[in-house]
């Protein structure tokens, strides 16, 4: 069964976009080798999105490095939102509550793990007791401001443990 992973960059000072969701600050970080992100990727068989996330700013936008992954993610995605677009959006569903959204992206997974994108969708995601792991990539930046991982209180305290053979900050929700 596919697991859910909430994986993202974040400053050092916990931010994961800078003020109004600029995303500009991690241009200069890409295209540096993780094996921790290869990983994941090879892992990854479907994208769980929030709609800021989907929506929001691409430090990559109009290169070859556009999208997930640095654009090399090439797969299915569902957004979830209150606010789903009139028209298709080729190779992303879109679901209006969360039990939908993630039954989605498990199905489209298949035999491979969901990655969500976006604090609200992943602190969702964690409140219903659902989320597996946690991948952080720190970015040796500090912004100050902007969005954190887990933009309100979640549940009361939350054990993790890192993940055996991993290296950097790869955690396994405890239950």
């Amino acid at each position: 069964m596919a697991k859910l992973i909430f994986s993202a960059a974040v400053s050092l000072d916990g931010f994961m976009a800078g003020p109004g969701g600029d995303m500009s600050w991690l241009t200069e970080f890409v295209g540096e080798e993780n094996p921790e992100a290869e990983r994941l990727l090879a892992r990854t068989g479907a994208l769980l999105v929030g709609r800021v996330t989907h929506d929001g700013d691409d430090p990559n936008a109009g290169t070859d490095a556009e999208g997930a992954f640095g654009g090399r993610y090439d797969g299915p995605a569902v957004v979830l939102t209150h606010r789903p677009p009139a028209a298709p959006v080729p190779g992303v569903e879109f679901a209006t509550d969360l039990a939908t959204a993630v039954d989605r992206a498990t199905a489209l997974a298949g035999d491979r793990d969901v990655n969500i994108l976006g604090a609200d969708v992943a602190t969702q995601v964690l409140d219903a007791g659902l989320l597996d792991e946690i991948v952080v990539f720190v970015v040796p930046v500090l912004l100050g401001d902007g969005t954190r991982m887990f933009p309100r209180r979640t549940r009361d305290r939350v054990r993790l443990e890192q993940l055996p053979g991993e290296t950097g900050h790869w955690y396994r929700i405890v239950r």
